[in-house]
Parts: structure tokens; sequence; C-alpha cells
């Protein structure tokens, strides 16, 4: 992989540094709500990373200060759909790609630099840490506008958070600030904007610590066992887990450890 690659419409940008993907909605005429084109591709990107070995990490994130992502575009032009029309037209892997989609294996960081409503909240819940702007604002604003959050929202909430709190959202359609969010264990940082990068530059050192086969099973059997017992997900044979345990990085990791230097990760 080269040092740095672009790839993407100018709406959507996908960026590749060193092992570190960042997927950017770039539509701030409508606070980075996106339409069908752009959903499109961010399904092609998230394809794109799920069978780029070399990429160990991505954040996501919306252009500017002042959206992360508002939803789906219900300007002139934009959705358009309404009840069972959208329903029946749901993407399978959720709000902009991501949100239900199970086959990500990557770890992803939601850098939340300000409105993440509707879908945008659904795009956060599909992430697996979460760094936020103090300015940041978070809702399932949906019921009000007689529309319900189909894409995750009123099933990972309730996953990511406790009942009543997800409730206290879900019911109201009401938006939350990013340091309430941190209180119920939704949001993993706040800081102030002019932080935000060097917070989530932390995050990402952090996990390129780790060897890239090792996060890979780790998320692989967190997402994929969920709905086991510990007993019956301690035995599943997953594909990601059977890679790492035969992996190089197996026998690096402990050379590196015992002669005080760091790893040279594969991403096999």
């Amino acid at each position: 992989m080269s040092e740095k690659t672009r790839t993407g419409t100018d709406e959507i940008r996908y960026d590749v540094k060193g092992h570190v993907a960042r997927v950017t909605f770039d539509r701030p005429h409508v606070l980075n709500a996106l339409d069908a084109k752009s959903t499109q591709r961010c399904n092609e990107i998230w394809d794109q990373i799920e069978n780029d070995p070399s990429v160990h990490v991505v954040v996501v994130t919306g252009a500017g200060e002042k959206a992360f992502c508002t939803g789906a575009d219900m300007s002139v032009g934009g959705v358009g759909k309404t009840g069972v029309d959208y329903w029946a037209g749901l993407e399978p892997n959720g709000f902009a790609g991501l949100s239900l989609r199970e086959t990500l294996d990557v770890p992803v960081i939601a850098r939340v630099n300000g409105y993440a409503l509707g879908g945008g909240m659904e795009t956060v819940l599909g992430a697996d840490l979460v760094i936020a702007a103090d300015h940041a604002t978070f809702g399932l604003t949906e019921p009000r506008v007689g529309r319900v959050p189909l894409d995750g929202g009123m099933v990972k909430l309730r996953e990511r958070i406790p009942h009543t709190q997800a409730m206290s959202l879900l019911l109201t359609g009401r938006k939350a600030s990013a340091r309430e969010m941190a209180d119920m264990g939704l949001v993993n940082e706040v800081v102030p904007m002019a932080e935000l990068d060097a917070a989530v530059d932390r995050w990402v050192e952090q996990i390129l610590a780790c060897a890239p086969t090792s996060l890979r099973a780790i998320k692989q059997v967190v997402t994929r066992t969920a709905h086991l017992s510990a007993r019956e997900a301690h035995a599943a044979r997953l594909p990601a887990l059977m890679e790492a345990l035969v992996s190089p990085n197996a026998t690096e990791g402990v050379e590196a450890f015992q002669q005080k230097r760091k790893p040279n990760w594969s991403d096999r």
C-alpha cells in the first residue's frame, strides 16, 4: 500500500495513510446528510476496507466543525422516500453502510465534530469508539419528523446504554450533549474542538500498538457471538480468531516484549 492514497467522490472522502483509513462525509450544504449516491459510495469504501488487511484502524467523521452527519438528506433532490417505501428499500448494512454492518472486523473510531442526528447517530452506533468535541450533539430525532430510527438506532442504542437512558432519547427524539452521552457510556472521551484531532490520534496510536490480527479476532468474537452464552462463544471457531492463533504476530509480540523493543506487526 502506498504511504497515502485517496479515492472517492468529493462528497465522501476516503484517505489512507500508513495503516490508518479516514472516511469523511463532506456535504456541508446539508450538514453532511447523506443521499442515495453518497450512501452507495460509503458501502463501496467499507467493502474496500474489509478486503484490505493493511488497514488497521478507521476514523469516520464529518467535514467542518458543525456536523458529523445529520442523517438522510431530506432536501429537494435528496432521499425523498417516506413510510413503507423507505422501510422496504433499507440498506442492509445500515446507515452510511456502517450502522448494521456485521462483517467489518477493523476497529472504527467515530470522530464526532458536531451534530450526530438520526442516521448520523446510528452511524456512531456502528463505531467501536466515540471521541467527541464538547459542542457535539447527539439524537435519534426521527419521531419528531414522523419517522422511526430503522437503521439500528432502536436496537443498538439499548445495547450500548441502560434501558431507561436509551428510552429517554428514543421516546422523546430529543438531542443530548456530548458530555451527557459520555455520562451514559456511549462516548469515550469529550474534548474541546481544538483538541479533537489530538485526542483521536492518541486512540489511534494505542490501537496501532496492538497486533492487527488480534484486534480483528477480538472484534469478530465480540460482534458475532453476542447472541451466544459465554461457553458457546468460547467454543466458536471464527475465521479471524483462527488466523490470529497461527499468525506470526503471536511469536513476534512475545519476542519484542522479551527484547524490550516495539513489535513489527504483520497484516496477517
